[in-house]
């Protein structure tokens, strides 16, 4: 009877209604309020939602057209829906769930005897899942569902539908696959081996190897527990992850940061011959602060220092300090997120006292700082410093060690739906001298994976005069040659509306190269796994899985990198002048390759596939 919940005026119990021969319907939220749900607090409202609330990120994936929404006055409200009682008659639980990641603070608890025994979040998304309870040892027990929302902040919010008995679990369980050979696993792209991670930390190279530190979950496959995660590389391409290095302590959660070498042992961690290591982070108590700790087993194991924090708090949710030598003023250096669009510099002779350079404020942007130093056009005697922030838009200018004044407005390189919180490392040699930048692909969706999110490919930055002023240009590595496999070549090959001279190619993991003469074409592009990679002539625009970039042509042509792996693709435009870092979902059936002009003729000058064999084989598991 849908639509319909019995009140406990009727019976004693939560009765449930049949549905078919084997689900029995607890709630689907379709009548005009909660009918015998208890409601606290003011996250709930009155009754189900109907649709997206104010302010709120589209939501999608539920049933009919009401369900649980705790978004009603933001993320600050805050409460509690309790079923009236039931009794247990199947296997499972199932019910529609999104929202917040909290553990314990946005959640769907499964009571008996008043005490949670099954518990699941959201994932940070507004689209509703499957999620199932395997409550076979209780049949029979008297229980109640009860929705909370006890967080006030970011995602301080579930939305809830469609809770059912079934003898049929809906909730898709992890596929069973050797590891870093599952479906979706990315085969050339940093993931962890399970569980979740979001931002790169702690970016530096020493002896040989590049440190990848990352935000991570050791407990489960959503946000939550923030711990800093370790792999190594000898080549950016080839991971290996190592023990976790920074777990929570009484300060907070380890939360982003970044790492150095103390070649002068500044710090005086240093021991024999073994320079020390120190990562700087923040602790994310009550209230945030900033600290460090150091490694001298080339960042095997790691002490924190006995007098943390070395940074107080500032204000607000403070946090994300990056760190790097300026050489000139014999100090280091601290970017540091304050607060909403605002940052600060500080410098310290020692990493452990810190003194304030400048306030910053970067409109439109917020979290994880990172500030370096670039030779314009490679000439070190005009070298540069680029402030960027999380979402990668950034500021060029000069920096005396004391002040930076940027020279222009804010600017930006990628344009892609999944690129964020980017940092970039420290200490490459100075025979090597280049810049590269790791983000997050934040956002990306790996159903029934061990694992959950993925970094970006890294990405050389080089700085470049335009007639537009200096810009960042960004490309993959050249480390990522070291993985082509089959070569495809095309040259000198007109192309009409229609055609397609890479049909019978196919892959999941390819680098591609292309070079068109746009002719009289109003598209030109290429298209990987049903997806699309286009630009659009007249409008100069650089189009790949809904993003979108403005791009100049040069002398009548454009030139197009592409990189594609299981569960993302990086587009880039004459020679990484804009890129585009998105995530998708492919068709597990399709992996075609085309090219493609439309509304009328071009010329391909060169178009080159190189298959790429996986990078994990090599160093999968410590």
């Amino acid at each position: 009877m849908r639509g319909t919940l019995l009140s406990m005026a009727a019976v004693a119990l939560f009765s449930v209604t049949a549905r078919g021969a084997e689900d029995m319907l607890i709630a689907d939220f379709e009548g005009p309020d909660y009918a015998g749900w208890t409601v606290t607090g003011d996250a709930f409202g009155a009754g189900p939602a109907h649709g997206t609330l104010p302010d709120q990120q589209a939501v999608t994936g539920f049933l009919g057209k009401g369900f649980v929404n705790s978004y009603v006055g933001g993320d600050k409200s805050t409460g509690t829906l309790t079923s009236p009682e039931f009794t247990i008659g199947r296997r499972y639980i199932n019910f529609l769930v999104g929202g917040g990641a909290h553990e314990g603070k946005t959640c769907v608890n499964l009571l008996i005897d008043s005490k949670v025994v099954r518990t699941a979040t959201g994932q940070e998304d507004e689209h509703l899942d499957w999620a199932t309870f395997d409550v076979g040892e209780f049949k029979g027990k008297a229980a109640r569902i009860q929705i909370v929302d006890n967080e006030a902040g970011g995602w301080g919010h579930i939305n809830v539908d469609q809770i059912v008995q079934s003898d049929e679990r809906k909730q898709q369980e992890v596929a069973a696959a050797p590891l870093y050979e599952e479906a979706l696993r990315p085969q050339f792209h940093f993931t962890a081996q399970k569980n979740w991670l979001n931002d790169p930390n702690g970016l530096v190279f020493y002896e040989g190897e590049y440190h990848l530190f990352f935000q991570y979950n050791p407990k489960g496959n959503v946000w939550g527990n923030m711990t800093w995660g370790h792999a190594v590389s000898p080549d950016l391409v080839r991971w290996k992850q190592l023990e976790n290095a920074l777990l929570p302590d009484s300060l907070g959660t380890m939360f982003s940061g970044s790492a150095v070498v103390d070649w002068q042992n500044s710090a005086g961690f240093a021991k024999g011959g073994e320079k020390a290591l120190v990562a700087i982070y923040t602790a994310a108590g009550e209230p945030f602060t900033q600290c460090i700790a150091y490694s001298i087993d080339r960042g095997r194991s790691w002490t924190k220092y006995d007098k943390n924090p070395v940074l107080a708090h500032i204000v607000g949710g403070n946090r994300d300090p990056k760190v790097i030598w300026h050489a000139p003023t014999h100090k280091w250096v601290m970017a540091l997120f304050k607060d909403k669009e605002d940052y600060a510099l500080f410098s310290s002779p020692d990493l452990k006292s810190w003194t304030l350079l400048q306030d910053l404020t970067l409109p439109g942007c917020g979290e994880c700082p990172d500030f370096f130093p670039m030779p314009l056009d490679g000439e070190k005697a005009n070298t540069r410093w680029v402030f960027t922030a999380a979402n990668g838009k950034y500021l060029d200018g000069d920096f005396d060690g004391k002040k930076f004044t940027p020279e222009g407005g804010l600017k930006q390189v990628d344009f892609g739906k999944n690129y964020y919180a980017v940092q970039t490392y420290g200490d490459i040699p100075e025979s090597d001298g280049r810049r590269i930048q790791i983000a997050w692909m934040n956002g990306g969706k790996y159903p029934r994976m061990p694992f959950n999110q993925q970094m970006s490919f890294p990405c050389t930055m080089t700085l470049r005069n335009t007639p537009d002023g200096p810009r960042v240009f960004r490309l993959p590595v050249k480390e990522i040659e070291s993985l082509y496999a089959k070569e495809h070549k095309l040259a000198d090959v007109a192309i009409a509306p229609g055609e397609n001279p890479l049909a019978g190619i196919s892959g999941d993991c390819l680098d591609i190269e292309a070079v068109f003469e746009l002719g009289d074409a109003q598209e030109v592009g290429v298209t990987v796994r049903g997806e699309s990679i286009g630009y659009l002539v007249k409008e100069k625009r650089l189009n790949a899985l809904g993003a979108s970039a403005e791009l100049e042509p040069v002398n009548g042509r454009v030139k197009l990198r592409v990189l594609v792996d299981r569960t993302s693709i990086e587009a880039f435009g004459n020679d990484g002048r804009v890129s585009l870092t998105s995530c998708f979902l492919p068709k597990a059936d399709d992996k075609g390759l085309g090219v493609f002009a439309k509304g009328g003729k071009a010329k391909i000058v060169s178009l080159t596939v190189h298959d790429l064999r996986s990078a994990w084989p090599v160093a999968a598991t410590k």
